[in-house]
């Protein structure tokens, strides 16, 4: 785009995604279309009941992502595998060498929505590491410990000292993606660790702290995990984002809930925010002066990470006078999801820009 950062209107790479939930069923058909209009691809997180651990589940659930697209919509989802201490090394091989595993993903065991299938002993999965560093197969982190003693502000950066370091020291050349990252120390530790280490940021996360989430009473559509920190992490993680550093990219983790699992005595963890992300983002990028380096958070970082060409599609992004519009609900087998509230209307639009 036009090095004026501050700029109303001006066309960008179209944007991908690289962290997304698209769950599966009637939540897959009713979400899907919200990341598909606006992003080219996007990396589909694996932890489904039971979740993608093999890469026949993968080609499966691949199918379905394909199945319910609508009509029209060009999207390419990237498969991942959910890492466990039973994975099979020659399995990730052979998902990798068909082009259809795009990286692993790492949950500590009861981390996060349906994680307990995750890593307890993160020894027993070095075998795989070694697999994934050897075919050039990134792996993405969910960067928490999950010790009960551990304060839950706290487990990134504890990660970061106990688990993320000596992977890092083991493995140089592995690419390791430290995905949602939320802290200061998380921006610091990736800016310090190289070119193979690289972090997604959340749309949410750039916006809310955790003043959003319990003052004024408990706001469940804001609990996410990692859980929203003080706010000189967020605003690490915008100076981060706006920064240009190719090291840090787009990646959603739109995690869509039922409203009534988020509604209840003990609420979901998720934050869905496929609809409104790029109109978010051009608000904060605008607040930050950084318009200019938009496009590489968002369209261009992410794949060259990846080692992927970035998309030929463009966009063109305008603001208007008015507020915009949005449909603030999703309907879902009777029940509905709730998108991400920003809490300041939305001026910026985009549409896509004909070749």
């Amino acid at each position: 785009m036009s090095s004026n950062s501050r700029s109303t209107d001006f066309i960008v790479r179209r944007p991908d995604d690289w962290h997304l939930h698209l769950r599966d069923g009637a939540m897959l058909k009713a979400v899907l279309p919200h990341t598909s209009a606006h992003f080219g691809r996007a990396i589909i997180m694996p932890n489904l009941v039971p979740p993608v651990v093999k890469t026949a589940d993968a080609e499966a659930y691949r199918a379905r992502i394909m199945a319910a697209l609508p009509e029209g919509h060009d999207f390419e989802p990237l498969m991942t595998l959910y890492l466990t201490e039973g994975t099979d090394p020659a399995d990730v091989e052979l998902g990798a060498k068909y082009g259809l595993i795009k990286a692993l993903k790492l949950y500590p065991a009861g981390a996060t929505t349906n994680s307990d299938s995750g890593v307890r002993s993160i020894e027993a999965v070095y075998p795989v590491l070694e697999k994934m560093s050897e075919l050039d197969v990134p792996l993405l982190v969910h960067g928490e410990v999950t010790d009960a003693d551990i304060d839950i502000f706290d487990r990134e950066a504890v990660f970061i000292d106990r688990v993320l370091s000596p992977i890092r020291e083991r493995f140089p050349s592995l690419r390791i993606v430290m995905e949602h990252v939320t802290t200061e120390d998380g921006v610091n530790f990736v800016k310090g660790a190289g070119d193979r280490t690289a972090a997604t940021i959340t749309t949410h996360h750039l916006i809310i702290n955790r003043n959003t989430i319990l003052v004024g009473g408990i706001k469940p559509h804001y609990f996410c995990l990692p859980v929203a920190k003080r706010e000189k992490h967020r605003l690490a993680l915008r100076a981060a984002a706006t920064s240009g550093d190719a090291r840090f990219f787009l990646g959603t983790d739109s995690a869509p809930h039922m409203k009534s699992a988020k509604e209840c005595a003990c609420g979901c963890a998720g934050v869905f925010n496929a609809s409104n992300t790029v109109n978010c983002l051009a608000h904060v990028f605008e607040q930050d002066g950084a318009l200019d380096k938009l496009e590489a958070f968002m369209s261009l970082n992410g794949p060259a990470f990846y080692g992927l060409a970035a998309n030929e599609a463009r966009i063109r992004l305008f603001k208007g006078d008015d507020p915009l519009s949005y449909e603030t609900r999703v309907s879902v087998d009777g029940d509905e999801v709730v998108v991400f509230d920003p809490g300041f209307p939305l001026f910026w639009r985009y549409e896509a820009v004909n070749a």
